[in-house]
């Protein structure tokens, strides 16, 4: 489904392309795609529903280029978006999360042609816990060459049909395909922040979210299967 007019054939692609992977955004995600439009009018915006039950698809149609619809699991559905993406580099961007910086400045970090990279964090609370967290979130990613979904990974769109896109697993995807990816080369990592809710942290307890996440994250590299980090997650 689209909410505006198809590009017509043989048109070029445009430079860059979001892909917002959605489930039950409807309380945010019409006022999230505006505020992107608008800090990157000329990029397409493609919005994936993986089964909302809300008005999600109702209030993200409108607001960008094409609305797709699959089935739940963040890989499937950023994987769907990547190949139906026009662009040339592929943006993929959680639905919380909001780029602190603008199209000049985009095309600008993108001029050298990196294969891949990612943002910086910034988390949206301000209690200095969050300073904190984002300062050690944004340490270890530079350090490790691994991003997460939180700070926009993007990957050049011939290098995202090369590699096969992200690892079909329900949990740590975006792990799993750094890694892949910083076989290839060290990721570009973006001058411009990336700020993301932190909800999360302020839901479930600083400390207890943080250490649930080094404990999921010391599981994978373990050798612990997504599936079952899934279940330890989402209590299921």
């Amino acid at each position: 489904m689209s909410g505006r007019q198809p590009h017509a054939a043989g048109e070029d692609a445009v430079d860059c392309s979001f892909i917002v992977p959605v489930l039950n955004e409807g309380g945010g995600i019409g006022a999230a795609l505006s505020e992107l439009r608008s800090h990157f009018p000329d990029s397409e915006i493609l919005v994936v529903d993986g089964g909302s039950t809300d008005d999600t698809v109702a209030q993200a149609l409108p607001r960008c280029d094409e609305l797709l619809l699959t089935g739940a699991g963040r890989a499937l559905q950023m994987n769907l978006g990547g190949r139906a993406a026009r662009g040339d580099y592929l943006f993929f961007l959680h639905a919380d999360t909001q780029p602190q910086f603008g199209q000049a400045h985009l095309l600008q970090a993108l001029s050298g042609r990196p294969q891949w990279g990612f943002s910086r964090l910034r988390l949206s609370g301000r209690r200095r816990a969050f300073r904190v967290i984002e300062w050690f979130i944004n340490q270890r990613s530079r350090v490790s060459g691994i991003g997460t979904g939180d700070q926009m990974l993007f990957v050049r769109a011939d290098v995202f049909a090369a590699t096969g896109g992200f690892d079909a697993i329900p949990l740590m995807e975006d792990v799993a395909y750094c890694t892949r990816l910083r076989r290839r080369c060290a990721p570009r990592v973006l001058a411009g922040p990336v700020v993301t809710s932190s909800r999360r942290w302020e839901t479930g307890g600083v400390v207890r979210t943080v250490l649930q996440m080094w404990c999921l994250r010391l599981a994978y590299f373990l050798g612990a299967s997504p599936q079952r980090l899934w279940r330890l997650y989402y209590g299921r």
